[in-house]
């Protein structure tokens, strides 16, 4: 299977309770990751940026005070894939520092 072909509902479903934090909303995967502060959130915003544009994937990103909500999808397959769990996991650990 292509990393870009979507997942079945029991792939996301066994990422999602092997992943704490991820949960799936509709045809994406999302977590909302908290920071002590704000520069700490915009550090983690820069890394998974820099980390998106290497793979040519993107996520929405949302930025507030001490805290940064991730959301992955590949809107060209219609859903959730290989590639975003292989992100989503690349988040939590850019999201240590």
């Amino acid at each position: 299977m292509s990393k870009r072909e979507q997942l079945s509902g029991d792939a996301i479903a066994s990422f999602v309770g092997t992943h704490p934090g991820w949960e799936r909303a509709g045809d994406a995967l999302e977590r909302v990751y908290p920071f002590p502060d704000y520069s700490a959130a915009v550090g983690f915003v820069m890394r998974v940026a820099l980390a998106a544009e290497r793979r040519d994937h993107h996520p929405d990103l949302l930025l507030s005070w001490g805290k940064v909500k991730v959301s992955w999808s590949t809107h060209d397959a219609g859903g959730i894939t290989g590639l975003d769990t292989e992100m989503a996991a690349l988040c939590d650990r850019l999201s240590a520092g």
